[in-house]
């Protein structure tokens, strides 16, 4: 969501102290664990996903973080601690320490060390889970982290990061492995990345970009603006079951959540009519248009009272009824897309626009109109059972992963039923203006000496090199 800029304030003095505070307190406490064996690494990530994971502690505080950010879903979001879970799962099948891969061929064994001490940028959509999943790699990689987080969750990323440093205290470790500022500011926030060894920049755009200009090094993340392509060999409830469940996913507050359905039009009214039933609410022309007025503002800002809510609240801030038993809002969107067609962009609600195509390649170039408007770089999806179509899609979707008959905001980050690997940081590659298209996981906080042995001569004769063109004459 943009913000309307404002000019930014000097870096004050006492801000500047408790930064280089907070710097020297995380480096000491890397330095007592500087020579932690794996399994004491191991034992240490499994206190956090305990302490932070257990269903009584994230319960509130994931409940705090809907009650103080006035977004997203209380009953809901409790059920993201199992991400938690999934990212200890993933953090214990790997090596942090020492010796982390040979390849005997080459003579080359690999040796990890840790990042150093990590910014990270905890957004408000997130307080509770983002801190405990970069934590659990952090931890295992021997780094220390400063939490910076969003003023409007700022109390309840503070609390996580406390229950963070009672699981360190709990395995004999220093908690200032964890630390959190009190009182965010951006002026102290780009200080700490500037000074810190790495930034992990989840969060809103201005943070990310201002990640990238800090001199250092940076994860950061690019917008959402997932699109789900659909077509006739899709079984098609499941499909409205997957789609309902991505879209209303704490209200629509994450930017994996399905926002652009394209549905091949032999079977497009038989899918909305299944979306229907999943509880979707199809808005008319004059519906469609108080909507538009009242999710963005006269610059095309998305305005908060229609972020990350339910339907109902949507509909009435812009000034129609819905029934109460709807879960999301549709609109048909067929032939609007681009920047001047608002529903085209990322919507961070429980509402999604519809398309339909002809051909596959319609859908193709649906896609790709979809992803310059806005998303480039994150994620796309497809419910069918044609590989040839799947690979057509997977060849010119502009998107760093693609989930195949999966809810995509379920699935991209990583499941209990998928290979992707588990993370709340979805990198967006050179399209995003990212420097990763990965998943952000434990190896991206891990520095790694390559020790390099001598193997016999691995030189191709120049006629193998140049193939045809060796020998042949030059001609200018």
């Amino acid at each position: 969501m943009a913000e309307e800029a404002k000019p930014l304030r000097a870096l004050r003095d006492d801000e500047r102290q408790l930064a280089d505070t907070l710097l020297t307190q995380a480096q000491t406490a890397m330095a007592q664990i500087e020579n932690w064996s794996q399994q004491d690494l191991d034992r240490l990530a499994q206190a956090i996903g305990w302490y932070a994971g257990n269903e009584s502690t994230f319960t509130k505080l994931a409940q705090q973080g809907v009650d103080e950010s006035g977004i997203g879903d209380r009953a809901g979001r409790p059920g993201k601690r199992f991400k938690i879970h999934m990212v200890l799962r993933d953090a214990l099948r790997q090596k942090s320490t020492g010796i982390v891969e040979t390849d005997e061929a080459k003579g080359l064994v690999k040796y990890a060390k840790p990042a150093g001490v990590i910014a990270s940028l905890i957004p408000m959509t997130n307080p509770a889970l983002t801190p405990p999943v970069t934590g659990i790699y952090s931890a295992k990689a021997r780094n220390a982290i400063i939490f910076c987080p969003h003023p409007r969750t700022a109390q309840t990323t503070r609390a996580m990061v406390e229950v963070m440093r009672s699981a360190c205290r709990a395995v004999g470790a220093p908690e200032d492995l964890f630390q959190c500022v009190v009182k965010p500011s951006i002026p102290l926030t780009k200080y700490l990345m500037a000074q810190a060894d790495l930034t992990l920049a989840t969060g809103g755009k201005p943070m990310v970009q201002a990640a990238y200009s800090s001199g250092k090094p940076a994860y950061g993340v690019g917008a959402g603006n997932s699109s789900i392509v659909i077509d006739e060999t899709a079984d098609i409830e499941i499909a409205a079951a997957n789609t309902r469940m991505s879209k209303t996913s704490d209200f629509g507050s994450g930017c994996s959540a399905d926002g652009n359905i394209i549905i091949q039009r032999s079977i497009y009214d038989k899918m909305v009519a299944a979306l229907v039933r999943e509880g979707g609410y199809l808005c008319n022309d004059a519906e469609k248009a108080l909507l538009e007025k009242a999710m963005w503002d006269e610059n095309g800002n998305r305005t908060f009272p229609t972020i990350a809510c339910r339907p109902q609240q949507t509909a009435e801030v812009a000034g129609f009824t819905i029934p109460e038993d709807c879960k999301f809002l549709m609109v048909e969107n067929q032939g609007q897309i681009g920047k001047a067609h608002k529903f085209s962009k990322e919507k961070l609600t429980t509402l999604m626009a519809l398309y339909h195509f002809d051909t596959f390649d319609d859908a193709l170039a649906m896609v790709r109109a979809i992803y310059e408007t806005g998303g480039k770089g994150h994620s796309c999806g497809i419910y069918s059972h044609d590989d040839e179509r799947i690979d057509a899609l997977a060849r010119v979707a502009p998107v760093s992963r693609m989930m195949v008959r999966q809810p995509q905001s379920k699935a991209n980050g990583g499941a209990w039923t998928n290979g992707m690997p588990m993370t709340s940081s979805l990198g967006c590659g050179i399209w995003g203006g990212n420097i990763t298209n990965e998943n952000v996981t434990l190896k991206h906080m891990m520095n790694y000496t390559w020790v390099s042995r001598p193997i016999a001569e691995d030189r191709p004769s120049e006629q193998e090199l140049f193939g045809e063109f060796y020998g042949k004459e030059i001609t200018q």
